[in-house]
Formats: structure tokens, sequence, C-alpha cells
């Protein structure tokens, strides 16, 4: 299998034809290499626009989904994240490449440890992964970019607060087989601007709560 040529057809044939263009995002698709995130017996299937199984049931992102998010809440390298599912972890390497720092919240210890070995083995430093349901055990630390990874029915307000001004959020809210992919900015202390930016259908974020809870 030629690596680099799957890797230019992923881009060239599936994110670029869904409205990602920018040079930005496309150039760091060629530097975070994601068959890196995933066993070898899937290494070529790492290159498909598809999702991949992970652990515990769980489904990773498609490339062209974790392109378009990393597009949308365009990240700069002051920002502070937070990533709520690890998957992967690729999706969090990406966002790292371009953040201060991120902070991943991961509900299922399996998931958890899969995108903290994933991280740790692409010598990735700015990505903090942590044990915890950041919906069930919020604290009201506040971000710049938020990133929820599966979907939601609705959105908790908790979430929105959870935004600096200026910040971005970044969720998929409904039920299959039609959800829409929204980015919620905070404008001011009081104000949210809610952009509907696509149609889609994402497995629903876990809501497994483990036993005990986290700070950040």
């Amino acid at each position: 299998m030629n690596i680099e040529q799957a890797r230019f057809n992923m881009i060239e044939q599936q994110i670029r034809p869904t409205n990602v263009s920018a040079p930005e995002v496309l150039e760091l698709l060629g530097i975070v290499k994601r068959e890196n995130f995933f066993p070898a017996t899937q290494v070529s299937l790492a290159f498909m626009d598809t999702g991949l199984p992970l652990a515990g049931g769980v489904v990773s992102l498609s490339p062209k989904l974790e392109a378009r998010i990393v597009q949308e809440v365009a990240t700069k390298k002051t920002d502070s994240v937070l990533v709520i599912g690890a998957d992967s972890g690729y999706l969090a390497a990406l966002l790292a490449h371009q953040a201060r720092h991120v902070t991943v919240m991961e509900a299922m210890p399996e998931i958890k440890n899969l995108a903290q070995s994933n991280i740790a083995k692409n010598g990735i430093t700015n990505v903090d992964v942590q044990w915890g349901d950041a919906l069930q055990n919020a604290n009201f630390a506040t971000f710049d970019v938020i990133v929820v990874t599966g979907s939601l029915e609705s959105l908790p307000e908790s979430l929105q607060g959870q935004l600096n001004v200026g910040g971005r959020l970044f969720v998929v809210v409904g039920k299959a087989p039609v959800m829409t992919a929204k980015l919620i900015s905070r404008e001011s202390e009081l104000f949210f601007n809610t952009t509907s930016l696509f149609e889609t259908s994402v497995p629903a974020l876990s809501q497994v709560t483990p036993a005990s809870t986290f700070t950040l």
C-alpha cells in the first residue's frame, strides 16, 4: 500500500470536495499522520470515507468530518481547547497543532487509554487526556474552543457557559437519521450566535459516568 498516495486521495477526493478548502487545514492533514492513530490491521482503512471501530463499541469519526470540524472552529495558537469524547486521539492531535493546549475528557476508560497512548506515541505534548464525563461533572472552566465528538439530542446550556467570549463550540445535535452540525459562537457575555453548518449523522456521545469526578 502506498500510504502517501492514499493520503493524497483522501484529501483530494473526500475532504476537499466537502467544503474543506482552508490551506492550513489541508496542510495539517499531511503533517498529522492519521494512520498512526489506528492499529496495524486498520492502516489500510484509515484513509477511507468511514468511521472505524475503536473499543467498547465506539466508532471513530470519518476523516472528512474531522477535517471539517478543524476548519469550522478555526483554532489559534493562543486558544485553549476542550474536546469532549476522545475518539482515537487524532482530532485532538490536529487541534493541538493549532492551539496552545487541548484538554480531552473521555468517560470510557478504554477509549481514554487508547487516545492517551496514541497522543504520546506521536510526540504531542500539549494534550491532556482525562477520564470523566464532562457533561455530568462540568466545573465551568472556560475555553476558547469546545468540540463534542458525539451527537447530543439537545445542547446543555452549561456547555455554552464554558465558552470564553469570542469562543466557538462545535456540536452535532438531533436524532438519527438526520442530525445538524452546529457552530455556536459567544459574541459577548450574554449573546450567542448559532450557525447550522450541515446535516450529518454520528453516534451519540457516551454518557457513561465514572465513579469519580474531575477537575481542570
